[in-house]
């Protein structure tokens, strides 16, 4: 590992102490042409816009160019004002969209022998591994991954290689990615590093893109009050650099819970959750925590659409979120081409199916109530419910209302993965 810093401070790591450490690392670099390739809007809270701002100014300082590809992976491009907000003073024309249909180049294959291998044969193809050309583009001297530890319901934990085969990669990886996930079992693999996805990564890795310059720069970190908190940055090409990360993300992300959650209410904030392709990270990350029988209330103001792209967005509502047999029935159907053209949104909808052990409520504004429960959640105003848990006035964790309901509030669930105790990670 090239860079470990740390701090067990309640607020984590200063500015300063990162820049420091950050321009220490990167002076021992002489480069000429860089390519950054940092998260999306979605991932605002990893510190990865001040980092990128860092990296930005030590290398067009010396005289570099630096070319920006954000990781969007299946998500919206992102827009100038998330642009400016995130990477504030960063030029816009730095930054390049990356298209996961058609921006890729096929490296090779992950052989059907090792899929069955690392999933127990649970999948018996290929994959076919694609990167952003850019990748492979010569001119660089650098390319640096930028992105957040923490846990994951697809891979795990989340980054890495998998900010490059996901973020920035094709759609076969995307979806065969997703499916294993979703086949094998999110309850599996969330917060633990070594799952059949990670596999996956570290295979395509270390097969077909070890000899590219990437240094990777994974932060550990959470937002109390909404105040990012960088409680560590670990920077190198090998595989220790994530493990020290996982380590540290299995500490400050995962939050146990003595009980299962009778009733919990999860606040998802307007700008980064404008989906339930997104949004429901408010399910995947409580349902190791909340009880058989119990109550999911996703407070959703912003949520305006299902799927990030109109084809992913269509096959949401027209299969919805019926429960894992039910959509696997439907994969496997021959008439479901659409769907198994789509893995990705396959597994999804099997990812925010509860199997009837708890009941999700969608509080809504910006999309009708009865679009939610056409997808099969239940639906609420998201007045009505936000004057009954108001978000402003819950405090993490338990609460206790005024006519002594007890709740489990979390305000944003992208931070973290709350899992009942006893479960071993």
């Amino acid at each position: 590992m090239d860079l470990c810093l740390r701090s067990d401070r309640p607020h984590g790591l200063s500015d300063a102490e990162l820049e420091s450490g950050l321009i220490r690392l990167l002076e021992k670099y002489s480069v000429k042409k860089v390519l950054i390739i940092p998260p999306d809007y979605t991932r605002i809270y990893s510190n990865a816009g001040f980092i990128t701002h860092v990296c930005y100014r030590c290398f067009t300082g010396a005289g570099a160019r630096v070319d920006i590809l954000p990781a969007l992976g299946t998500h919206v491009p992102m827009t100038s004002d998330e642009i400016n907000d995130m990477y504030h003073g960063i030029p816009l024309e730095c930054f390049i969209e990356h298209h996961w249909r058609s921006d890729v180049i096929k490296l090779g294959s992950i052989p059907a022998s090792y899929m069955s291998d690392i999933t127990q044969g649970l999948w018996t193809e290929s994959v076919s591994v694609q990167v952003n050309k850019l990748v492979l583009d010569e001119s660089y001297d650098l390319i640096i991954s930028v992105g957040q530890v923490l846990p994951h319901e697809v891979v795990g934990m989340a980054n890495h290689a998998k900010n490059l085969f996901v973020g920035v990669g094709g759609a076969d990886m995307i979806n065969k990615s997703h499916m294993v996930g979703a086949l094998f079992g999110m309850e599996r693999m969330m917060g633990r590093d070594h799952t059949p996805v990670r596999a996956m990564f570290d295979y395509a890795y270390e097969t077909f893109l070890k000899q590219r310059p990437v240094l990777f720069m994974l932060t550990v970190a959470s937002a109390p009050d909404g105040i990012i908190a960088t409680h560590g940055l670990f920077c190198g090409r090998e595989r220790d650099t994530l493990e020290a990360a996982v380590k540290l993300s299995q500490e400050k992300n995962i939050t146990y819970i003595d009980a299962g959650i009778q009733k919990c209410v999860v606040y998802l904030n307007p700008d980064e959750f404008k989906s339930t392709w997104i949004g429901n990270k408010a399910i995947y990350r409580t349902r190791m925590a909340i009880a058989d029988g119990g109550e999911l209330i996703v407070l959703a103001p912003g949520v305006q659409r299902f799927g990030e792209d109109k084809l992913v967005d269509s096959l949401i509502r027209k299969y919805g979120y019926r429960g894992k047999q039910t959509i696997l029935d439907a994969f496997r159907h021959t008439e479901s081409e659409d769907l198994r053209a789509n893995m990705s949104a396959a597994a999804h909808l099997v990812h925010g199916s509860t199997d009837g052990r708890f009941s999700v409520t969608y509080a809504v504004q910006n999309i009708s109530q009865d679009a939610i429960e056409s997808v099969g959640f239940q639906a609420a105003c998201y007045h009505a419910l936000a004057s009954q848990y108001p978000p402003d006035k819950l405090s993490y964790g338990i609460n206790i209302l005024p006519d002594g309901e007890v709740i489990y509030y979390i305000p944003n669930p992208a931070l973290g993965l709350w899992v009942q105790r006893g479960v071993t990670i």
